[in-house]
């Protein structure tokens, strides 16, 4: 990671394109070759009807950067919209996390008091371990993983930021 990202902004932005081989990595291509860093990468089908998929980025820089950034996005072909949900007004971002904790005895009590707080659920037990699933903001889960680091944290698979607008606009 560049020091110019370590303190740019974060940026959360919205690709809607057709759901076609080769997009994603255009999309991909684009970041890489110009050297801006992805911290998150989401993408799936969002319209069956019209063949279309949302990827969404989170990423970091200066104003100049980011709106490069868009331009370049707009400019691929079959993106049919960019919107930089950071910069377009409130928007919900959410990410899931599963996390595997290995514990036993004291930690595995306090591993179990501390998914209570977040609100996470375990969706597997074993004597020895648990797989808890946790939602919420990045900063959220990026909390939940640190708390159960000394407590036996072994796993963390994560999907990446989702995000949409609030209110009535719609991509």
């Amino acid at each position: 990671m560049s020091e110019m990202s370590d303190i740019a902004p974060k940026h959360t932005i919205a690709v809607l394109v057709d759901n076609e081989p080769g997009v994603l990595a255009r999309v991909v291509g684009l970041f890489s070759g110009r050297g801006y860093n992805i911290e998150s990468l989401t993408v799936a089908e969002v319209d069956t009807r019209r063949d279309r998929s949302r990827i969404t980025i989170v990423t970091s820089g200066d104003e100049m950067i980011i709106n490069q950034i868009r331009a370049q996005l707009e400019r691929l072909v079959p993106v049919f919209n960019v919107v930089d949900l950071t910069d377009e007004g409130p928007s919900v971002e959410r990410e899931l996390a599963l996390v595997k904790v290995v514990a036993s005895g004291e930690n595995r009590i306090e591993a179990l008091r501390v998914a209570d707080i977040f609100r996470a659920r375990a969706v597997d037990s074993t004597l020895g371990s648990f797989v808890f699933e946790v939602t919420g903001d990045s900063n959220k889960v990026n909390a939940f993983i640190n708390l159960m680091d000394p407590l036996g944290l072994a796993e963390v698979s994560r999907t990446g930021v989702v995000a949409i607008a609030r209110g009535a606009d719609a991509m």
